[in-house]
């Protein structure tokens, strides 16, 4: 079987790359013919993604990683910076996959926990967003894909997940207004919004839950990482050239 090959020779820049959706996204952009950076808060993480990411030996593809803290505008630049220099190019695909919860009731929340979600999840998704935006406009990149990883909970709200549903429907709207101002320069920016997915982040989830979660999903299970990916993958590539500003829903059905 012929191995597709539809982001061949690209190179893309994976933030939270280290497990969960991230992991799948950067294992199947690999598989797929893009060099990939993996980005991720732990460097172990990190490189043990990219160590073990597929490679064509007859085509020049390298994966590499970095320890990043995207909530902080120093640490996000300087990792921009060092990819353009270590590739001799800027990245012309971007998926902004970085993540936390702390969750709790809204009335009992403490501000911190509040200020920690939205400092990575939406200031995040922003500084990734503008330091990767301004590489490729400097580079004159005219098939730029950024991606936005935003959640169900953001359209809908979610019971003790108030900074985390603030963050990201924040991040739905950062993206469509980021999709407006680049268009004209050829660089598309799109948001994926997962639902119930299974990765280390629900891994904590009670088994009484999950049983009721998959009550609500039309589609009756939880959702796998790699389906997230595929979605990604579509608007990292060029079968997606004339989308741009929209919101893909990886939810099973849940909230349609």
């Amino acid at each position: 079987m012929a191995v597709s090959q539809q982001l061949a020779g690209r190179l893309a820049l994976v933030t939270g790359g280290g497990r969960g959706i991230g992991k799948s996204i950067c294992e199947l952009f690999a598989r797929n013919g893009a060099s990939v950076v993996v980005a991720d808060i732990s460097i172990d993480n990190a490189s043990s993604v990219a160590n073990n990411l597929a490679t064509d030996s007859g085509k020049d593809i390298k994966h590499h990683s970095y320890k990043v803290d995207v909530g902080d505008a120093n640490s996000v630049k300087q990792m921009v910076k060092e990819a353009r220099e270590l590739y001799s190019r800027a990245p012309c695909i971007a998926v902004n996959s970085a993540g936390i919860t702390k969750d709790g009731f809204m009335v009992a929340m403490e501000e911190s926990s509040f200020d920690d979600v939205i400092r990575v999840n939406l200031k995040g998704t922003y500084l990734v967003t503008q330091a990767i935006s301004y590489a490729m406009l400097d580079d004159g990149i005219q098939n730029g894909s950024i991606i936005n990883l935003g959640s169900i909970a953001g359209k809908v709200g979610n019971i003790g997940q108030c900074n985390y549903a603030a963050s990201k429907a924040g991040v739905e709207g950062l993206t469509k207004t980021a999709a407006k101002e680049l268009a004209m320069h050829g660089i598309r920016c799109n948001t994926v919004l997962p639902g119930f997915i299974r990765t280390p982040m629900t891994e904590t989830v009670p088994e009484k839950v999950i049983s009721m979660m998959k009550k609500l999903i039309p589609a009756g299970r939880a959702g796998e990482p790699e389906e997230v990916a595929e979605a990604c993958l579509f608007l990292a590539s060029n079968q997606s050239s004339y989308i741009t500003g929209t919101t893909i829903e990886v939810t099973g059905g849940l909230f349609a």
